[in-house]
């Protein structure tokens, strides 16, 4: 995504995490909320450096999952895996173009980010 051409990258980060947030049931005010923060952190982080516009997408999703940490909330929870301890996914690349969640123990790309499979009550 070339921001001259398709808007405001930080619209579309913003976008992709209340998706897979979403995917997980978690969206509520709260959330949304702390995806608003995130946003406007990075927004300052872009104007210092324009060039950084395709990590945000990953660096917005890996901002709001710290926060959700630190609130002790676990997100997002891999689906993908037949391993019954709760774990979580992680972002791969770090700092990277095309970010996927990437689950913690085996490694396996569960989804491109913005394309996490909805969870049931059953499972995913």
């Amino acid at each position: 995504m070339d921001p001259m051409t398709s808007g405001d990258p930080l619209l579309q980060a913003r976008a992709l995490v209340l998706l897979d947030l979403a995917a997980q049931d978690l969206v509520d005010p709260h959330t949304v909320s702390i995806v608003e923060d995130c946003v406007a952190e990075r927004r300052w982080w872009l104007s210092q450096w324009p060039q950084g516009w395709e990590y945000v997408d990953g660096l917005v999703a890996q901002d709001v999952q710290d926060s959700l940490f630190e609130e002790s909330q676990r997100w997002p929870v891999c689906s993908g895996c037949p391993d019954p301890t709760e774990h979580s996914l992680t972002i791969d690349p770090e700092l990277g173009a095309d970010p996927r969640w990437v689950c913690s123990l085996s490694g396996s790309v569960i989804a491109h980010l913005g394309a996490l499979p909805k969870v049931t009550a059953s499972g995913p």
